[in-house]
């Protein structure tokens, strides 16, 4: 089966054969239907997060289940699915107090003594799955905690932008930040994730959603998809354009960029007991700084892991919203292409020209 190999950062993706070896106890293969290209797998490419080469990255897909291991019992072949990095054990304290996102178990991996999941076909060299999930590839092999089973009307190229994109954006509008009715809102970054921030705040009620970019299209997208407003951050200054058109300052504000300047101005940007969340992947090694006297207003500052998701119960619920309306997927996907096209899915990415590429295997 073909994938797409990671050797290293700065370097591009090769298409090699891979095999995966037989599921064990409580995994599945899943036959990879479209992957959506993440800009989190950009942070890994362009060494900005540190990841052992070989590996096979990718990690929003959705596809359908095409063999379980013993003692699976929530899944059968032919299940449509949406895979999920917030892999769950359910047993541990983060799961047992509403936390499953953050669950890090050993439970639901294999063990250093176990075969690798994935390996090189010409020689058998182990390959690193990647976030659990490894989806630039045909198949992957994943724990049976690591999906959902999902309505099979659902067309799978966006159920897969729900698999990280969406479910991380909405998510932490809904559940981390808990945006309410009625209130303004700011979103730093209008790329896949800020647009779908941008959703879940409308979808909550917000009554002002201002968008922050400086690509254009992408605050054009923003306006379609429920902003309000936009600024256009490379011709003024985002924050005072953000305090003037809140009459002195957003409630609530999301920076989905991953650098720590912008996260700066997202808690700037915040009225006196405003909250700021932090999604983008700021760079290993950068600091976030903020004069301490700023904390006096009661201003807060937190972070987001994929949405605070409890991504059983959550995805479903997207996939509703999508199925009603309420939640715009076919316009965040700009364009679609094959697994040999995964390097210029990331080019067109780090040149603004789009919101998400999703890679198709049917």
């Amino acid at each position: 089966m073909k994938a797409a190999l990671f050797h290293g950062a700065h370097q591009p993706l090769s298409i090699e054969e891979i095999e995966l070896d037989k599921p064990m106890a409580r995994e599945i293969i899943v036959r990879t239907a479209a992957t959506g290209v993440c800009h989190s797998d950009l942070h890994f490419v362009d060494g900005l997060y540190p990841f052992p080469a070989p590996a096979v990255l990718g990690h929003e897909a959705a596809g359908i289940v095409e063999e379980v291991g013993e003692h699976v019992t929530y899944l059968k072949p032919g299940d449509h699915v949406i895979a999920c990095l917030s892999v769950f054990c359910g047993t541990c304290e983060s799961c047992l107090t509403g936390h499953p996102n953050l669950c890090r178990s050993s439970e639901t991996r294999r063990g250093p003594e176990d075969p690798p999941k994935i390996r090189l076909a010409k020689d058998g060299t182990p390959v690193n799955q990647f976030a659990n999930i490894s989806s630039f590839a045909e198949k992957m092999l994943l724990h049976e905690n690591a999906v959902v089973k999902i309505r099979e009307d659902m067309p799978l190229d966006r159920a897969a932008l729900i698999g990280c994109g969406v479910v991380t954006g909405v998510g932490a509008a809904l559940n981390t930040a808990k945006v309410e009715p009625g209130s303004t809102v700011a979103v730093f970054g209008a790329g896949g994730v800020g647009l779908a921030v941008i959703q879940g705040a409308r979808i909550a009620g917000a009554r002002q959603i201002i968008a922050v970019d400086v690509v254009e299209s992408k605050l054009g997208l923003a306006r379609e998809l429920g902003a309000t407003h936009i600024v256009d951050a490379s011709s003024r200054d985002p924050v005072q354009a953000i305090q003037e058109l809140t009459d002195g300052g957003a409630d609530y504000s999301f920076e989905a960029i991953g650098l720590k300047d912008v996260a700066v101005q997202a808690f700037m940007c915040l009225r006196p007991g405003g909250t700021a969340t932090i999604i983008g992947m700021i760079p290993v090694g950068d600091k976030v700084e903020i004069e301490g006297r700023h904390f006096l207003s009661e201003r807060k500052l937190q972070g987001s892991s994929m949405g605070s998701n409890r991504f059983r119960v959550d995805m479903p619920r997207y996939i509703e919203f999508y199925l009603q309306g309420r939640l715009r997927l076919d316009e965040m996907i700009t364009r679609r292409g094959r697994l040999e096209d995964v390097n210029e899915a990331f080019r067109a990415m780090k040149a603004g020209e789009v919101a998400r590429t999703v890679l198709m295997f049917d």
